[in-house]
């Protein structure tokens, strides 16, 4: 064994939340090493869909440029759609039903308001290799892939890794002071002891990777994600995907197809050849001239870890929850994960923060887990609802199953009932394709949140509305504020790293309270004061004004992972006593 390396922050697992974590330390001025036992990024085109909490964090660590030039335009990424098979009868192609998706091609006015950021579309297998160089910009020869960790043990003041270079064979031990576990729960789970609870072996999918010229079958360039619809299979149907990457749309040079079947029906998915067959029956197109780049087997499943702490270690992303990909929030919740631990993880290094604050971890992401998993789960079998609505049936035949869903075109009272039927259970779609307050209306509570006895909103809807405010433990709000004109969105005032003190016109008190107190305990900290016409930031539409709820002479405190940890709508006898308990709770620092 080689001699040992010591680091702060040691990542095992180099996928989304390993890259991530590695990025946003970086950023932060933590070292940290990552290593991987693949030889590199993922060679999967899965987790493809990139909310825009995710794209925050991306523009926070340099990465969402790049994304965004390679990603599928807003135009081509503004609907999903269903349609009856691909190919073969004259009904084969019908449009079923199409509808708008996410932020509708960044035109939605709810979303436009709610973030600076709009959702982004690009697979796993060319979004790593982006995440990838910038974690290796930031942190100079500490991103290996090839290198596996074979055992871990841990004591009061770090953790102790062995670690396998693969191609050189040699062992080498690290130290470290935490370890991220974001492998996936191969190794690192295991080592520690915690096993993901849940559902298991719902249903299964097989996906093919093609190169294909599918335009002459397909319409609508403004549609991402089709749905066919089969009337052969029992009431089975596929997922086809463009995957670009140059072109997208109909035109798209790649795709995926998901093809999703019940346990019983694996004898006809086992083989890749099998595989390929059922793929192209379920097309129409027997003859179709393909390259197959990569065929995945996968079950649907919904578990989260009930401890993402033991000890100096920490699960995120796959490891620490895995949820069907219906609705994209696996990947999102993989960033998330390491967007709310990071700055707690480089505080404590800092020695600005006690241990404690770690601690917070869990049970700020883990009602996130719980969420994610069982909306998940919930948007894949709501498909099956819209396969009942159509009138596809296992117990009638194909015949008996097409006519049925042919009387979506037909005039007369049973076509009208059909399409009323079909129309709300179409409807229903929208919990996985507008669900925007599962996406962005989280709130973190935890000793890391300062309570301020306010009742908590009533969601005018819980899954699709997000209504930003300013309540401690919501994500700051979107607004656009203006400086010497310049104009930049309000998270974005102070670097990534830092706290953000922001307050009223008249809340001049409270920004001299937090400088002292910032100075005080050695952490970063920007204070800016916002109003229409006053304030060193201008509110130039009133964005903020009709959201921050507190007066002008309030303010909030927001943590670096744009998180408001306290608030006082307006002023106080003594805001430097105040906000210094403020910010000594937020970082479990002792009195």
């Amino acid at each position: 064994m080689t001699t040992s390396q010591r680091v702060p922050v040691l990542i095992v697992g180099g996928g989304g939340a390993g890259l991530t974590a590695s990025m946003l330390l970086g950023t932060y001025g933590i070292e940290s090493l990552l290593v991987s036992a693949l030889p590199t990024t993922s060679i999967l085109p899965k987790a493809h869909v990139l909310n825009q909490r995710a794209m925050e964090v991306f523009s926070d660590v340099g990465v969402a440029d790049a994304i965004y030039a390679r990603s599928t335009p807003g135009a081509q990424m503004s609907h999903t759609a269903w349609y009856l098979d691909v190919n073969g009868d004259q009904d084969a192609g019908r449009l079923i039903h199409k509808m708008e998706c996410w932020d509708g091609g960044y035109t939605d006015p709810a979303w436009i308001a709610a973030s600076p950021c709009r959702q982004a579309n690009l697979p796993q297998i060319r979004l790593e290799p982006i995440l990838r160089a910038r974690a290796e910009d930031l942190n100079s020869g500490r991103v290996r892939f090839g290198h596996e960790l074979l055992s871990l043990q841990q004591d009061a003041r770090g953790v102790t890794a062995t670690v396998r270079d693969l191609e050189g064979g040699t062992d080498y031990e690290v130290r470290a002071d935490y370890l991220l576990g974001c492998d996936g729960g191969r190794t690192v789970g295991r080592l520690v002891g915690v096993q993901l609870d849940g559902q298991r072996d719902l249903m299964r999918s097989a996906s093919v990777h093609i190169t294909a010229n599918l335009s002459p079958w397909l319409r609508d360039d403004d549609v991402l994600i089709r749905w066919i619809v089969h009337t052969r299979y029992g009431g089975a149907f596929s997922a086809l995907v463009a995957m670009g990457p140059e072109r997208w749309g109909p035109a798209s040079e790649e795709w995926v197809f998901h093809m999703t079947y019940p346990p019983d029906l694996e004898p006809l998915f086992d083989t890749d050849e099998k595989a390929i067959a059922v793929m192209r029956e379920r097309l129409g197109l027997p003859d179709l001239d393909i390259k197959v780049h990569l065929i995945t087997r996968w079950r649907l499943e919904g578990l989260v870890a009930p401890a993402t702490r033991v000890g100096r270690v920490f699960l995120l992303g796959d490891a620490a929850h895995r949820h069907p990909p219906t609705g994209g929030l696996g990947l999102n919740s993989a960033v998330h994960d390491a967007h709310n631990l990071c700055w707690k993880l480089a505080q404590v290094l800092r020695g600005t923060a006690g241990d404690a604050l770690l601690d917070t971890y869990h049970p700020e992401r883990f009602p996130a887990f719980a969420r994610n998993m069982q909306r998940s789960i919930e948007n894949a079998l709501n498909h099956l609802e819209l396969i009942e609505a159509l009138g596809i049936k296992a117990s009638i035949t194909p015949e008996e199953s097409r006519r049925n869903v042919r009387q979506l075109w037909e005039k007369g009272p049973e076509g009208d009932a059909r399409r009323e039927h079909v129309a709300r259970a179409m409807a229903s779609q929208s919990m996985e394709f507008k669900e925007h307050n599962v996406e962005f209306g989280f709130r973190c509570s935890s000793e890391a949140v300062v309570p301020d006895a306010s009742p908590e909103p009533v969601a005018v809807d819980d899954m699709h509305v997000y209504q930003p405010d300013t309540r401690p433990g919501s994500p700051l709000p979107h607004a656009w504020v203006e400086r010497a004109g310049t104009r930049v969105p309000l998270r974005q005032v102070a670097p990534p790293s830092s706290f953000t003190l922001i307050a009223g016109e008249d809340g001049a008190a409270w920004c001299a309270a937090a400088r002292e107190a910032a100075a005080r305990r050695g952490i970063e900290l920007v204070t800016i004061r916002v109003g229409h016409t006053e304030g060193e930031w201008l509110d130039p539409r009133f964005a903020f004004l009709r959201v921050r709820e507190f007066g002008r002479e309030g303010a909030i405190l927001v943590r670096p992972d744009r998180v408001i940890a306290w608030r006082s709508m307006g002023a106080a006898a003594d805001p430097g006593r105040e906000l210094g308990a403020a910010i000594d709770r937020i970082l479990a620092r002792a009195a």
